[in-house]
């Protein structure tokens, strides 16, 4: 028996329903702002005084959103956890303790699975937070504080698939994150922490410390050297350029590549040349302990591609250029 075939695909009715889908998700998310108020400010501030985790639990796509929504409040400050319900009744429910708190997400309030576990969760006295599009549910009645994430209709032609609702399920969960992220006081630098891995914490957590060239790695010479040892250390450490500072470590000055073609250009007789007479006095020198970044931008700045790093008292400790942020991925 031959399967029957599929409809001609039309793509003026794809583009319409892709419209249709971002006016309506969109509407669905505006129409949060009207519905938000006391509740919302009562599960914001009863978060903030937990003393464990909010636990987040959802069901089907309503469980999707609240992984999402876990990772979301846990990554800006808020200790947070998913448990999957149906898990929950199979022992998983042992993860949650009195001093927690739940975040139930249900968009018409009676999953099984999580009415089934909801006498437990009160015996338990974990304070309850219902996130749900029906007021008069099972879940509703049950929770200490409601947030309404109700839409009108959902996206899908049929108005059965999830869409829409999730949409403002998603908003709703990030408007908490954003809530508490600000009462918390939490910076940029305490999600970088939380994100070490990412762009951000390699530019908030990496110091120049971290990256730089140091001990034998970095070409150094005196302000007496020849200009011939000059050159042979630049070529040895690979730099493309060379610190020139005194006996006591102190930057007198360097010479860089770009230097070197300057004086070709000019018609120096480089022979008899020594550091002291090439070098640039008085040059960019950035703190060890300073962010990876402030050097990159530094050298933005400056539009130099070299920099020599010193310690608190000034005195020669590394070299980087440009290269080696960009091997740390700072840039």
């Amino acid at each position: 028996m031959s399967e029957p075939l599929a409809p001609a695909f039309d793509a003026d009715q794809a583009l319409r329903l892709a419209m249709e889908t971002f006016d309506i998700e969109a509407e669905a998310v505006r129409g949060l702002k009207s519905r938000t108020g006391e509740p919302f400010v009562r599960a914001v501030q009863a978060m903030l005084a937990v003393r464990g985790r909010v636990v987040v639990m959802g069901m089907g796509k309503s469980g999707h959103v609240g992984r999402k929504v876990a990772a979301t409040l846990a990554s800006t400050g808020t200790p947070a956890m998913f448990v999957h319900p149906a898990e929950a009744s199979h022992g998983d429910l042992g993860m949650i303790k009195p001093i927690d708190l739940v975040l139930a997400i249900s968009n018409g309030g009676e999953s099984d699975e999580i009415t089934a576990i909801l006498p437990v969760l009160k015996r338990l006295g974990a304070p309850l937070v219902a996130m749900t599009g029906n007021a008069r549910s099972t879940l509703a009645r049950h929770a200490d504080i409601v947030l309404d994430s109700g839409v009108e209709k959902e996206a899908c032609p049929l108005n059965l698939a999830p869409t829409a609702s999730t949409t403002a399920q998603l908003a709703l969960g990030d408007a908490l994150a954003v809530a508490l992220l600000d009462a918390r006081g939490f910076r940029a630098e305490d999600f970088a922490r939380s994100h070490p891995g990412g762009a951000l914490g390699r530019k908030l957590l990496t110091h120049v410390s971290d990256v730089m060239r140091q001990g034998e790695q970095v070409p150094r010479v005196g302000p007496d050297a020849a200009f011939t040892d000059l050159m042979r250390e630049m070529s040895a450490k690979g730099l493309g350029a060379s610190a020139v500072a005194d006996a006591g470590g102190r930057v007198l000055g360097i010479f860089t590549d770009g230097d070197l073609r300057r004086l070709i250009e000019r018609g120096v007789d480089l022979r008899s040349a020594t550091a002291r007479e090439v070098m640039h006095a008085d040059p960019r020198t950035i703190r060890a302990d300073a962010l990876a970044a402030e050097a990159a931008d530094l050298m933005e700045q400056h539009r130099i591609t070299s920099v020599l790093v010193v310690d608190a008292h000034g005195l020669l400790v590394g070299a980087l250029n440009t290269n080696d942020l960009m091997r740390a991925k700072v840039i």
